[in-house]
């Protein structure tokens, strides 16, 4: 989820809520902070969340 974040940050903006979702989620590896951060990526658009996953796989 950290890298995930880095990606985010870089795609949409370090103030992104889903952006900021995923850092404090990976810091705080709590459930409630991961299915956080899980509801609010799945709210970004498409193609900036492909554009993240990308970033991951290379």
């Amino acid at each position: 989820m950290g890298r995930l974040g880095k990606a985010m940050a870089f795609i949409c903006e370090a103030d992104h809520p889903a952006t900021v979702a995923l850092k404090a989620a990976a810091e705080s590896g709590s459930e409630r902070g991961i299915a956080k951060a899980r509801k609010l990526f799945l709210k970004v658009k498409p193609g900036d969340r492909r554009a993240a996953l990308t970033m991951l796989a290379d």
